[in-house]
């Protein structure tokens, strides 16, 4: 332990903590910009220097380590002073059309220029312009708003392990950008999105379908489904200002069928159509000497990302659609004939908590008979603008059930939402399936938790089943390698079933999701709070497995027949090729 003071206060750490940690530990606020903890702790910005007694110059909190007898003072004349010209040579190159500005009120350089009462730039002068890139689907850059933070360089290399973006040039003209300048849709990029979650400013930002969802609601001629994923119901409470992991599935509903939405459906339906299917698949594979390990497929960015790095690996890949993708094609053909609405007039919006959902619903293969499976993709952070932009009082909303058929889940669909909730949502049908009983132990506890690799052996009607759930693309390359070296040495992979999520702690942390700043981030287990509320949904569910599901049956029975139809591959089933790395 290491005795120091800071700001007259003394306290005790541990070894090797910084004095940025110190001080927070022990309610002491130190402004920072690029630092993001266990990500980005580099110092760029300087926002975090303190003096420290008996040295020359500032010292950077966020890198330097505490020491016995330190005396620290974070807030003197001079040290506001020096942070104030720092932000204030930040903001001269800053477009501050913060008004218009996606996270006006949920920006951390607009909260330090509030904090530190800016009202003009001392420093006005050139400013650099860059060219908005627009191109993807998905993901929008305007660094003509980034501040060289790098916290999306380092979240890009290394938390996901893809390194898609980088600082380029020098000086005045440096900025952040990939390979050659180009456009994120022509680069390595899965569109996970998790670089938005770690910007500080408006420089990233998912690509906006909110107008146009806005005009089919107005268009008589149109008739507008709606579905919400499981992780969003747990995190769109956060935007207005409710404690996070909240479950707010009634006042959704509500608000959503005060927008004009036709019909309310919930994803989680189709989650369960996703595991009947899936299970099947894997029961198929392990039965018939089938390609093994399968790997789930439910998750874009883990898709792409496949298909761009490790394309000789396909075969391994499920091939069922992600439930939101599944659903769109339920409703444009089984939906539209059982209620005699006409197809072609069925406009399908997704709510989701993931940017790549939206290059996923404009892929190619996410159409049946010349109808795309989903029209348009919006975020939870798109639907809470939406909302405001409706004047809905979100907070006082009375409850609302979702509408039938498509409203009726598991609580097995409900924990798609979390890393580990794909893998032990299927378990439970396949481990039925192979028993042929109703099995009372449900709860894979060994599948759960925020590790980012997870493994398993499970005794399964006499056969042992080895699974991993991974979440994150660095730990996705891992496995990937482990099955590639595999498979040139012809070995056996230790593995039967792999759920990958691209993004770390699964749904409930995507890239779609509410944006928390870094020190929230630093002292609240955000995944703990919003894993643990769909943990909750599944165990107040009246049935918790998917093909006890009497909506599933029935559609089952109606029109798909029986899961691994010719049909159910028709609606529900897709393929996968090889991507170029850089398509420039």
């Amino acid at each position: 332990m290491i005795n120091l003071t800071i700001d007259g206060k003394q306290i005790e750490v541990k070894e090797n903590t910084t004095i940025l940690d110190a001080a927070r530990q022990n309610g002491i606020d130190i402004p920072t910009l690029c630092f993001l903890k266990d990500i980005n702790e580099v110092g760029d910005c300087r926002m975090c220097i303190v003096e420290v007694e008996g040295r020359k110059g500032f010292a950077t909190s966020c890198i330097q380590l505490v020491e016995k007898g330190m005396v620290v003072k974070t807030h003197s004349p001079e040290i506001l002073e020096a942070r104030k010209i720092i932000l204030d040579l930040i903001l001269s190159n800053h477009h501050k059309d913060c008004l218009t500005c996606s996270r006006n009120g949920n920006c951390e350089l607009q909260a330090l220029s509030m904090k530190f009462n800016v009202q003009k730039i001392e420093y006005e002068g050139e400013m650099s312009e860059h060219k908005i890139d627009d191109k993807s689907p998905a993901i929008v850059r305007d660094f003509n708003k980034c501040i060289l933070c790098r916290r999306c360089v380092a979240t890009c290399k290394n938390v996901q392990g893809i390194g898609a973006i980088d600082c380029i040039n020098r000086g005045f003209n440096s900025c952040i950008s990939t390979t050659y300048d180009h456009s994120l849709n022509d680069v390595d990029c899965t569109f996970c999105g998790q670089c938005i979650e770690s910007c500080p400013t408006g420089a990233l930002k998912e690509k906006e379908y909110i107008d146009e969802v806005w005009a089919k609601l107005k268009d008589e001629d149109s008739y507008v489904v709606v579905q919400t994923a499981p992780a969003v119901r747990v995190a769109l409470g956060e935007e207005f200002g409710m404690e996070i992991g909240t479950n707010v599935t009634g006042k959704m509903v509500s608000a959503l069928k005060q927008m004009g939405f036709n019909k309310v459906f919930d994803t989680n339906t189709a989650a369960d159509f996703t595991i009947m299917e899936e299970a099947n698949e894997f029961i198929q594979r392990v039965t018939n000497n089938g390609v093994l390990p399968m790997i789930t497929s439910c998750s874009p960015g883990w898709v792409r990302f496949a298909e761009k790095n490790y394309s000789e690996l396909l075969g391994h890949l499920s091939t069922c659609k992600s439930p939101h993708q599944m659903f769109g094609a339920l409703i444009k053909s089984y939906f539209a004939e059982k209620y005699n609405i006409d197809k072609n007039k069925i406009v399908t919006v997704s709510v989701m908590p993931c940017i790549a959902k939206k290059y996923e619903a404009s892929r190619e293969e996410m159409e049946v008979d010349g109808l795309r499976d989903v029209d348009f993709v919006i975020t939870t952070r798109e639907l809470s603008r939406m909302i405001r932009q409706a004047n809905i009082d979100f907070i006082h909303l009375e409850d609302s059930n979702f509408d039938n058929p498509m409203g009726e889940a598991s609580g097995a669909g409900a924990i798609f939402g979390t890393t580990g909730g794909v893998m032990e949502a299927a378990l439970r049908t396949a481990a039925d399936t192979l028993e042929n009983k109703d099995l009372k132990e449900i709860e894979y506890k060994s599948v759960r938790g925020e590790a980012g690799t997870k493994e398993a052996t499970l005794n399964i009607a006499g056969k042992e089943i080895n699974v991993a759930v991974v979440s994150g693309l660095a730990n996705a390359r891992k496995i990937m390698n482990q099955i590639q070296e595999d498979n040139k040495e012809k070995k056996k992979c230790k593995y039967d079933f792999i759920e990958i999520m691209a993004c770390p702690g699964g749904c409930v942390m995507g890239g779609g999701q509410p944006i928390k700043n870094s020190k929230t981030r630093a002292s609240i287990d955000v995944r703990k709070l919003r894993a643990d509320a769909i943990y909750t949904i599944d165990e107040k569910s009246t049935i918790r497995k998917s093909h006890q599901n009497l909506v599933i049956k029935q559609i089952y029975s109606e029109f798909l027949k029986e899961p691994g139809s010719h049909i159910a591959h028709k609606y529900l089933h897709t393929k996968y090729s090889k991507k170029e790395k850089y398509d420039i």
